[in-house]
């Protein structure tokens, strides 16, 4: 197993000739996506629903809404990721077990659904186009210099780049003047394009009127979440205490009893008892010490979030890279929640995916870093090669620290395609010291 931790010198600030290339790159794989997207989940999206009064609508509304969410979710993620960009996810829960008219109507009656919906002509219309913008500012200049070069021979009849009528040497090299002043914008452009594409997004899934209404409401809920939890919590360590290290002192001091008896009929006998005792104690204290593990790590009080999760990488059957960029620490309820989040998806990691490597980043991005607004966030992420496949609410453990996150207004994320990679990625809002 190895640990790396990233200092803070090389952080991403997008203003280097590798984030512009990569954030066209990246502008270009999103539009390539994003256009056959999503024209395909409104096309299907509007089918489906026009078909629900005549009844094959019913059976496959749920299914294509979902498909919906799910491409919602994954530029969610990007946002996140390649921006910097937080989109919250508010859609309303289904019951457990729900028949296919009231999974169909209870997708209908959540604003989060229309919001998808309107979502998706924007995503293939002005999202399009900002996600597009960063690629053309750097092939676009390649063809004026071409042109310079003397490309423009080929077209006899004359040739337009941009506004420029290219009929000869001179226009040509008036093409090619404008192709540089193409590079200068391409040097400071596409990181601002690629983040105005995502805020767009969030423009149009987040919530607008009646957002404090839905807060409130996911607020409520997972504030009754945490109580639920930390009474089962409490129920857990009194069951382990009577279990386990109150019972090994009860036989302790039965055996003190004893000993203390036989110490002049029977000092061998005494003797035995006496070092069965001391194990007895050792194994109390164990039994202790493990109990306050899981209820905080001592290591996470004494060194912090980072150091903790280098801990928690190292005791992984599979080898686990660890990345840490933060340059203080947040205060001690959100540490904990973050590392038993961690912990949680790690475990899942190793049980459900059948993965070899492990990868967590950890980090913090401030109000500049994150062109987010509000406080600093927490970003963390743990991505593994399994075979994909993991989803919240399947018996993963996810939904649990869905809500853990949620009671500190943090927000969970899981792209996991079928046949891998997974990545789960958390956020928490929050400050350093």
């Amino acid at each position: 197993m190895t640990t790396q931790t990233r200092g803070g010198d090389g952080g991403t600030s997008g203003t280097g000739v590798r984030e512009t290339v990569t954030a066209a790159v990246r502008g270009l794989a999103l539009a390539l996506i994003t256009l056959p997207g999503a024209i395909l989940c409104l096309v299907l999206s509007v089918v489906s629903i026009a078909l629900v009064p005549i009844g094959v609508g019913i059976v496959t509304t749920p299914w294509v809404l979902s498909g919906v969410r799910l491409f919602a979710d994954w530029r969610r993620v990007l946002a996140a990721e390649w921006a910097g960009v937080r989109i919250p996810s508010a859609y309303r829960p289904l019951p457990k077990g729900a028949n296919p008219w009231a999974r169909t109507f209870g997708m209908l009656r959540d604003p989060a659904t229309w919001r998808d919906l309107r979502w998706l002509p924007v995503d293939m219309t002005a999202g399009f186009v900002t996600a597009l913008l960063p690629a053309v500012l750097l092939f676009y200049p390649l063809e004026g210099l071409a042109l310079a070069a003397g490309l423009w021979r080929v077209f006899p009849d004359g040739y337009w780049y941009a506004f420029i009528p290219v009929t000869g040497q001179a226009s040509a090299l008036g093409a090619g003047a404008l192709a540089v002043v193409f590079l200068l914008l391409f040097r400071l452009l596409p990181v601002p394009f690629l983040r105005a594409h995502f805020r767009l997004t969030r423009a149009v899934l987040t919530s607008g009127q009646g957002e404090l209404a839905e807060r409130v409401r996911v607020l409520t809920e997972t504030r009754r979440d945490a109580v639920d939890t930390s009474a089962a919590e409490l129920r857990r360590i009194e069951r382990d205490l009577h279990d386990g290290a109150q019972a090994r002192l009860v036989a302790m001091g039965m055996d003190l009893g004893t000993i203390e008896a036989l110490l002049d009929k029977d000092p061998a006998r005494a003797r035995q008892l006496l070092a069965q005792a001391r194990q007895s104690s050792v194994d109390a204290l164990a039994e202790l010490r493990d109990l306050v593990r899981g209820i905080h790590p001592p290591v996470l009080a004494e060194r912090g979030l980072g150091d903790a999760v280098r801990a928690l990488a190292l005791r992984m059957p599979v080898p686990t890279e660890v990345e840490v960029e933060l340059p203080g620490r947040a205060e001690a309820p959100v540490e904990s929640a973050a590392y038993f989040a961690v912990s949680e998806a790690l475990t899942n990691a190793v049980k459900h995916s059948g993965a070899d490597r492990i990868w967590i980043d950890l980090h913090h991005v401030n109000d500049g870093d994150g062109g987010d607004g509000g406080a600093g966030m927490l970003r963390i992420s743990v991505t593994d090669n399994g075979r994909g496949g993991a989803a919240i609410g399947t018996g993963s453990g996810l939904a649990g620290v869905e809500r853990r996150l949620g009671t500190f207004d943090g927000v969970l994320a899981v792209s996991s395609p079928s046949g891998g990679p997974t990545m789960v990625t958390m956020e928490i809002p929050c400050e350093l010291s």
